[in-house]
């Protein structure tokens, strides 16, 4: 068969129409396969868009031209298109089942499409497409097939799991030469440490396993773009270790967290620990978790950190008799939110009480009483420069360390005011 150019009304012919309208038709494919495909139908808004949405783009534009030009459209042309896609899914294990029944959705969208804007006098053209659309379909499928067989049996996916193995033991400080052997990987002599943390965010088991394989391979890939080698990580989608061997005194983490957020769409949280020989990798390693995470709980901006960013937080953090005191100095408003209110909105704007009253939605005067009462209840006067480091100190440590708290009991008839 072959399409002709131009339809009887002189009017533009339905390949050029599908071609004007291809961005949006293309938007809609999505939406009718894995959009519409459960687990995946239940991911993020966009979780998809940047990497297959182009795909689907250019390969249906490429498919319309070349019905238009009356010429066949081969199935190496489909796999350009096709395979990198296919890989992505295939390492994020995807199902095929789902993948191939999202395809067929994708192309019952097109088709349906088409019949739209089809004219009485164009059923033949629409006859025509329809016909590709099937030779497309079956490149399609038989090149998602046979691109995840080769996935799954790949060397690579064995030399990704012994990475891994390497990573945990180096950071478990285990003997690795034999593990460095098998993932054929040079030991370092010292590493960057670097914590990952993403906040956490409630989803279904099945779209959050969808959504921690994705960020899994995306982490991988910004980091091994990083070292220009392939990176040791051990990460779970929400936390995890890499360790980038020491190869220069450049700084090339400054960037990850915005690049990270950016394709996870989700706030990312970087801790650097710089130049760790290789013995007290697994001591740098907890620590830097450690930083990652007090990054999060304190409401500081997404980014890379280092220790000397949150010295003295870090270090009210630790452990001991005096963390515990500290707490119990505060105890007694504790179960006052107003009252916390009022000392963190001072402790931000000092002796500016007017910004601080309407940070919070009080008039000054009520502000200023509530500073009173904490000074009553607590025994410390948060407008004394002295005391009200200290009580800075003991509401970050009520912040950060949950547990401290418990090991404290609120004295009766305390917390009000």
């Amino acid at each position: 068969m072959s399409l002709a150019l131009s339809s009887p009304t002189g009017n533009a012919t339905l390949v050029s129409r599908l071609l004007t309208r291809w961005p949006q038709i293309s938007e809609r494919m999505l939406a009718a396969g894995l959009g519409a495909t459960p687990p995946a139908a239940d991911l993020p808004e966009g979780h998809f868009t940047a990497e297959v949405l182009p795909a689907i783009y250019a390969c249906g534009r490429a498919v319309l031209q070349a019905i238009g030009e009356q010429r066949a459209f081969t199935r190496a042309e489909v796999a350009a298109f096709v395979v990198p896609v296919a890989e992505r899914h295939a390492e994020d294990r995807i199902p095929l089942p789902l993948l191939i029944e999202a395809i067929h959705g994708s192309a019952q969208s097109v088709l349906q499409e088409a019949v739209a804007l089809a004219t009485t006098a164009e059923m033949h053209d629409l006859t025509v497409i329809g016909g590709r659309l099937l030779d497309l379909l079956m490149h399609i499928n038989i090149t998602v097939v046979e691109t995840y067989t080769e996935v799954e049996q790949s060397i690579y996916n064995a030399e990704r799991e012994a990475r891994r193995a390497l990573c945990a033991a180096l950071l478990g400080g285990l003997p690795a030469e034999e593990l460095a052997a098998r993932a054929d990987t040079a030991l370092a002599e010292r590493y960057t440490v670097l914590a990952i943390h993403i906040r956490h965010d409630e989803q279904p088991s099945t779209v959050a396993t969808l959504i921690s394989r994705r960020r899994i391979r995306i982490l991988q890939r910004a980091l091994d773009g990083l070292i220009g080698t392939t990176a040791l990580a051990t990460f779970d989608g929400s936390t995890g270790i890499a360790l980038l061997p020491n190869a220069s005194e450049t700084d090339p983490t400054e960037h990850l967290a915005a690049e990270l957020a950016e394709q996870f769409g989700v706030a990312v949280f970087v801790a650097e620990y710089r130049s760790i020989a290789r013995e007290i990798v697994p001591e740098a390693a907890r620590e830097a978790t450690d930083l990652a995470e007090l990054a999060r709980l304190l409401g500081k901006p997404p980014g890379v950190y280092r220790l000397d960013d949150l010295l003295l937080e870090h270090q009210l953090t630790r452990p001991g008799p005096a963390r515990e005191r500290l707490v119990e100095r505060i105890t007694p408003i504790l179960s006052s939110p107003h009252l916390l209110d009022a000392l963190d909105a001072h402790l931000r704007h000092g002796s500016d009480r007017k910004a601080a009253a309407a940070e919070i939605h009080v008039h000054p005067n009520t502000f200023s009483y509530r500073l009173r009462r904490i000074a009553e209840l607590t025994g410390i006067d948060p407008t004394e420069p002295h005391d009200s480091r200290l009580l800075a100190a003991a509401l970050t440590i009520h912040r950060l360390c949950p547990a401290a708290d418990a090991n404290v009991a609120v004295p009766p008839g305390h917390g009000v005011g």
